[in-house]
């Protein structure tokens, strides 16, 4: 039986991201894209710019969208990953439905902050700033109707993600998994092993081929990762 994997964006991104990981079908995984205010299908929406307020906003849809599932496995990447946290904070703590296990992808643990921040520049210095972080730009941003129309909403994602501080230090009690592109010069191995801190439970760390943005380059070899580990966490039980 495949898990329901709940995948949170990266910022700016919307839930279409992951839409062709829906199709490739790799056995053990149903992808479930989670889908943010103020993009897309919600683009009429104020979007978040609190990491608490979007967990908490977020998770009666979450819990509606694994109803009647026996578990459930949560993936983010950078502002995702701590998105993906902060919800399964607060699904291990409702109890509806066990989480096997959160994958957290090119981010530092959850209480380091970077020292260089985007919020507040002026557009052309934000653009820039985003794409020295993410190590690509969106070829979007170069035409200025559709620059007006995303930058609010990827502003919005980054003051949200610059500005998270966890409510607790307490472990989750769900096994962890922190992933990185192998050549990633933004988060480090030093950076994903803070993870370790996050969890009482069982921790592994791992890195697949590429930079920050590795999972924009093809997702199976991410899937067949989460797949095996999400095999080998229930192997434990």
């Amino acid at each position: 039986m495949s898990t329901p994997v709940l995948c949170l964006p990266f910022a700016g991104a919307g839930a279409s991201f992951f839409h062709p990981w829906c199709r490739l079908g790799v056995p053990g995984v149903e992808v479930v894209p989670v889908q943010l205010p103020g993009r897309e299908r919600r683009l009429a929406e104020p979007p978040y710019r609190d990491v608490h307020e979007a967990a908490d906003g977020l998770l009666p849809g979450v819990l509606a969208s694994v109803s009647g599932a026996e578990k459930v496995a949560l993936f983010g990447h950078s502002l995702g990953a701590v998105l993906a946290y902060e919800l399964a904070r607060r699904l291990s703590a409702e109890g509806a439905v066990p989480v096997a296990r959160l994958f957290v992808s090119g981010s530092p643990g959850p209480w380091t902050q970077r020292e260089r921040r985007a919020t507040g520049l002026d557009d052309d210095a934000f653009l820039a700033r985003v794409k020295e972080f993410a190590g690509y730009r969106h070829e979007a941003f170069d035409e200025p109707e559709m620059r007006e129309l995303l930058l609010p909403t990827l502003r919005a994602d980054v003051e949200m993600h610059e500005n998270y501080r966890p409510v607790s230090r307490e472990p989750i009690a769900v096994p962890v998994t922190a992933i990185r592109g192998g050549d990633d010069t933004l988060v480090t191995a030093g950076d994903v092993a803070q993870w370790r801190e996050a969890t009482r439970l069982d921790f592994a760390t791992a890195e697949l081929p590429g930079g920050h943005m590795y999972l924009t380059d093809g997702a199976r070899p991410l899937l067949e990762l989460i797949a095996g580990s999400l095999e080998a966490t229930a192997l434990c039980v």
